[in-house]
């Protein structure tokens, strides 16, 4: 399979259980591989390299997401992860909170999200990044607990 960098591949963008289980195709078009690339290289690689610790995508959080796949986890009609600039990600021994600071304090983004954060846990959750060929980033942060957003994170 294709590697986008030295560490993520093209099967890993593509991983999904839903995918799997739903028999969607979650091959991107050709056209997104560069925003996938540029995910890889501008978050991903980066946050491997300050934890030293490898990312492991399988299958349960999203990164390069097709229409039918993102109906079918309920994401958001907009969502950046259809067009392979967005991956959802966590770090085994690394609290998601930790994470999620790691990335607002070092890494250029577009939009930085603590998902599914249950209030109290550190690890809860994922952490949702956002990178834009373009290079014009909101750099919006936010925290989605208990069923609402709220501005910067805990």
């Amino acid at each position: 399979m294709m590697q986008l960098t030295r560490h993520f591949t093209l099967a890993e963008a593509m991983a999904s259980n839903t995918a799997r289980v739903e028999g969607i195709d979650n091959r991107p078009p050709v056209a997104i591989i560069p925003r996938l690339r540029f995910v890889a290289e501008t978050v991903l690689e980066r946050i491997r390299a300050h934890y030293a610790i490898p990312i492991v995508f399988d299958g349960g959080l999203s990164w390069y997401r097709c229409p039918a796949l993102n109906r079918a986890v309920g994401g958001a009609a907009d969502s950046q992860h259809m067009t392979g600039e967005a991956v959802d990600v966590e770090v085994r021994g690394i609290s998601n909170v930790e994470l999620a600071c790691f990335v607002r304090d070092n890494l250029d983004f577009d939009q930085l999200i603590l998902e599914a954060w249950d209030g109290v846990t550190p690890s809860s959750g994922w952490v949702h990044v956002s990178a834009t060929l373009t290079g014009r980033h909101r750099r919006e942060v936010l925290t989605y607990a208990k069923g609402r957003y709220t501005k910067g994170l805990p």
